[in-house]
């Protein structure tokens, strides 16, 4: 079987990372798999790279500036949006044409429009679209937040703060259409982001298959490492929280510094028994100064391993985010014997069993963060028995077959 997975990049950002491992998943389970993305930062044979230089530039940019001509020139939004607008028409390269099967994964920002998958989809192949957020079932953003319009009729949008029809109306018809003609199974990597999608009117009528995310269980030891590391104490429980970008607003970093500053005023013998750590970008690095807890704050962690030795000196993996489709930190925590804190709006409930096998706080309440960091602190749950109950869901064998099932039933059809 000949698999085609395509990613707007293969290393850039958690939809990247996580698509290469599906495709070095299926090669390992025999599938002859390969990754086409338009911005490729790794050396890696099995990912290609498809469109030109200054054609994908173009393609981004264009989309950009009509998002920008529409939101109101606001930055702050600008990169929460995509319209599909532009992309390249895949359907004659080399790789597509030679496929079994297509699997798009995150193809915004330039990489496919909604035009190129109709093409796409004229060519024959059967088409699998893995979901990373919620842009497929909105009409323009990639998560919705508090705004439930998408369930009925995308208007007003709040990201483009306008009255009325607006450019999420005519992205969530165009969205409708498609999905109305053309035969694409999604898949959505976690239990919420398959109810958001059931629940929307431009995909309560679509095929839809849960599949989570594969994961390198062998590159995360479970065992405890002692000692002190990059100025991290040997003497308290360590908390670690990280993303690819701490201070984006998803990432729930000013509801991290509330619970810190309740945890200091309001129980500062849990206060003493603790340590921060943060691992990341940090645009804004002053927000540090707001953090009322001892706190370490590492930068960016480039490799696996160094993250590995992270989590295997710590204790708990925290997250405050305030919507995560299937969390990868908390995956790696658990995978190296922390215990995941962590609000419950996604799906973080894929991941933690509650008093199981982590703490499911009240959203957006630090008094029960702080009641979830003292539950484990305290709590009687072994390292091994974490890591295997994330082998038992992710390790990458067991998603890479639940793919290769499913491409078979597509093919059969």
């Amino acid at each position: 079987m000949r698999v085609v997975i395509v990613n707007h990049s293969d290393m850039q950002g958690g939809a990247a990372i996580v698509s290469l491992r599906l495709a070095h998943a299926l090669q390992e389970a025999g599938v002859d798999a390969r990754m086409l993305v338009i911005d490729k930062q790794s050396d890696d044979p099995l990912v290609g790279v498809m469109g030109g230089k200054w054609g994908n530039k173009w393609r981004f940019l264009a989309e950009r500036l009509g998002v920008f001509m529409r939101n109101g020139f606001r930055r702050d939004t600008l990169f929460k949006i995509d319209t599909g607008s532009h992309g390249i028409n895949i359907a004659t390269h080399p790789w597509v044409k030679d496929a079994d099967v297509v699997c798009l994964n995150w193809v915004n920002q330039g990489t496919m429009s909604l035009k190129s998958i109709k093409k796409l989809a004229d060519s024959g192949k059967p088409i699998v679209w893995t979901m990373h957020d919620m842009w497929n079932c909105t009409g323009v953003c990639h998560y919705s937040f508090d705004c439930e319009r998408y369930k009925d009729h995308c208007h007003s949008c709040p990201l483009l703060e306008t009255k009325g029809d607006d450019l999420s109306t005519k992205i969530q018809e165009k969205k409708r259409k498609l999905y109305e003609q053309v035969p694409i199974h999604f898949v959505a990597v976690s239990h919420w982001l398959a109810d958001c999608c059931r629940q929307s009117k431009t995909m309560s009528n679509s095929n839809l298959s849960v599949i989570y995310n594969a994961f390198p269980i062998n590159d995360f030891d479970y065992s405890r490492l002692s000692g002190e590391i990059e100025g991290i104490p040997a003497d308290k429980k360590i908390l670690v929280m990280g993303a690819r970008r701490l201070d984006v607003e998803v990432k729930g970093f000013k509801e991290l510094i509330e619970t810190t500053q309740y945890i200091a005023r309001n129980k500062p013998e849990l206060a003493g028994k603790i340590h921060l750590v943060l691992y990341g970008d940090l645009h804004d690095k002053s927000l540090l100064d707001k953090i009322e807890i001892p706190c370490t704050y590492l930068g960016s962690i480039g490799s696996t391993e160094k993250l590995s030795q992270l989590y295997r000196h710590s204790d708990i993996v925290l997250s405050t985010a305030l919507y995560e489709n299937l969390p990868g930190t908390l995956i790696e925590g658990q995978a190296s014997g922390c215990l995941p804190v962590t609000f419950g709006k996604g799906g973080q409930a894929d991941i933690v069993e509650h008093l199981k096998t982590g703490y499911i706080a009240d959203y957006k309440d630090p008094a029960s963060v702080a009641s979830g960091i003292e539950w484990a602190i305290s709590a009687n749950v072994s390292r091994e028995f974490l890591h295997v109950e994330v082998e038992r869901k992710f390790a990458a064998s067991k998603i890479a077959q639940q793919y290769i099932e499913l491409f078979n039933n597509l093919k059969t059809q």
